[in-house]
């Protein structure tokens, strides 16, 4: 009866679209996330101008608030609240609508979250939480901030348990089948979420009493640890939301269809059971860290690359088929076959081609003698830049051409498109300049977390400014794309033409090879997961506990 109920209730979805109580849902976690780009953008430029030396900052919103500030809405805030938009969309439209329990945890999450955030921003407008996006001691906020912190992670989980209580009632009802890969994309990054997110919070925990003057000191080896297992973690969370519109959006846009349902399975196994690991490699010049596991750790980070392999390989393998099906020939000229007008092809396309130096540039920095060379450098800002703001977030801009309208009931106009696309050149072209002109300045020496400074005039210091121009350029621009992004989101959301939106999935190939359902045991991939974890943290973070190096006391550096 069960199943035959859930039957009626995908062709019902199918007909008519996402039902309304899911649309709020998505559309209600888009608008807070387009909002905090809006608001982190113009905090990036103001950030970016400073840097240049080109606008002095006054003392009641130094330099430090804004980057504590535009970390927090650009890291925490438009990312997360875009994938579980995102996502919950998916869920719904693959699993035959929300259940309304799902709802309602849908609903909890999104207050807990908005709370949790309020909490934590409240401090750093006045001043009292200038600890950076990285938040770890031995700088400490005021206990609000990491109060809100609490109140994000639990929103988190109310999400990503929603997300398993949806998924294992399809199964339930569905027993012997696959669970649809978009749907799958949507279990890993929960699993991810929900696993990547419990260090912190025992970091958090550890925090706060420290922080209300309970405890006089903090083991700051075991707090940076903790938060590194956690910010790694979150990092290829942004990358596997990317790469699942890459292997089954962008074939359906460009006519194409899936490459193999097997290897796509495996990927996001991969991606999920070695994420966590490997986040040592952002200590890697720490003290009180044993070689051994610095070089376990370096592996595992560099173990991320097998899945971005074949992520490449099958991508274009797609390109390539689809484009010489469309009459494309020679070696390279089938590339002019490919949809190069349509914004929801752009802009994932340019963000996949942007992480090959943005990978490059990750082995760069897991890598013990290149990394003591840009080290806490303007390179490392420039990694990030290239790899989230173009690899993740121009896959999340394309995403929006096609999501926004479905959830909305309307459609993607020519002249939409045509903004999209100019979009995307602005975005491209801002990121080359801003990213470019980082990873070189880096190179120069100069340092990443800090105001504009000539250093007393020291000739070094000096012969940075140039690039630092390039900087302000590339921000400029990136903000003109943040404002027509942002103008495009709201526009599709409430002003476009309405009318029915696909939401686009490509088909497997016909020959395709029967799936192996152990693909479908979770259970098994999380087991591995966890024991990887623990290979890779339990004999370093007893050592620390064991052998603890000195306390610290809170430190207020602003």
């Amino acid at each position: 009866m069960e199943t035959a109920k859930t039957t009626f209730k995908e062709k019902a979805n199918k007909a008519l679209g996402i039902s309304p109580e899911d649309a709020l849902i998505s559309k209600s976690y888009l608008i807070v996330s387009f909002t905090a780009l809006l608001l982190g953008g113009l905090l990036g430029l103001l950030q970016g101008l400073n840097r240049a030396g080109l606008l002095e900052l006054p003392s009641w919103f130094n330099y430090y608030q804004v980057l504590t500030a535009h970390g927090i809405l650009l890291i925490l805030v438009f990312t997360a609240f875009f994938t579980i938009g995102y996502f919950y969309a998916v869920l719904s439209h693959c699993l035959g609508g929300l259940l309304p329990k799902v709802r309602k945890m849908a609903w909890i999450g999104f207050g807990m979250k908005i709370f949790g955030f309020v909490l934590a921003v409240i401090p750093i407008i006045m001043n009292e939480a200038t600890v950076m996006f990285t938040f770890y001691p031995p700088m400490a906020a005021s206990p609000i901030f990491y109060f809100g912190l609490v109140f994000i992670v639990l929103g988190v989980w109310m999400l990503a348990f929603g997300a398993f209580l949806q998924v294992a009632n399809w199964r339930k009802n569905n027993k012997g089948q696959h669970v649809p890969i978009l749907a799958y994309f949507a279990t890993g990054v929960f699993v991810l979420l929900f696993f990547g997110s419990i260090p912190v919070t025992i970091e958090v925990l550890m925090i706060i009493p420290w922080a209300l003057g309970w405890v006089e000191t903090i083991n700051v080896m075991l707090a940076r640890t903790l938060f590194w297992a956690f910010g790694h973690t979150l990092v290829n969370i942004w990358y596997l939301v990317a790469v699942s519109a890459w292997y089954v959006v962008v074939p359906k846009i460009i006519g194409g269809r899936r490459f193999s349902d097997t290897l796509t399975r495996v990927v996001i196994m991969l991606l999920v059971v070695m994420n966590i690991p490997g986040g040592f490699h952002h200590q890697i010049v720490d003290p009180g860290i044993a070689e051994s596991v610095k070089y376990l750790h370096v592996f595992m980070s560099l173990a991320i690359g097998f899945p971005s392999l074949m992520t490449a390989y099958a991508m274009f393998s797609v390109f390539e088929k689809t484009a010489r099906k469309k009459g494309g020939t020679g070696i390279f000229s089938w590339f002019k076959k490919l949809p190069w007008g349509d914004v929801r092809f752009l802009a994932p396309m340019i963000a996949m081609i942007a992480f090959i130096p943005g990978g490059a540039g990750g082995i760069v920095q897991s890598m013990n003698q290149l990394n003591q060379v840009v080290h806490n450098t303007m390179w490392v800002v420039g990694h990030f830049h290239i790899t989230l703001g173009t690899s993740a977030v121009l896959t999340f801009f394309g995403i929006c051409y096609w999501l926004v309208p479905y959830i909305s009931g309307r459609v993607l106009t020519p002249k939409m498109n045509k903004l999209g696309v100019i979009q995307t050149i602005f975005w491209t072209v801002g990121m080359i300049f801003m990213s470019g002109s980082m990873h070189w300045v880096g190179l120069l020496g100069s340092p990443r977390r800090t105001s504009y400074t000539t250093y007393s005039d020291n000739a070094t210091a000096l012969s940075w400014d140039p690039y630092l121009m390039f900087l302000a350029i590339g921000g400029t621009l990136l903000m003109i794309g943040v404002i027509i992004q942002v103008y495009a989101v709201f526009n599709m959301m409430f002003f476009a033409p309405k009318g029915e939106t696909e939401f686009p999935i490509a088909k497997a190939e016909d020959d395709a090879v029967k799936t192996p359902y152990w693909t479908e045991r979770w259970g098994m991939i999380i087991v591995v997961m966890l024991l990887l974890v623990a290979m890779g943290y339990v004999i370093p973070i007893v050592e620390f506990i064991v052998n603890a190096p000195p306390g610290s006391p809170p430190f207020k550096t602003w």
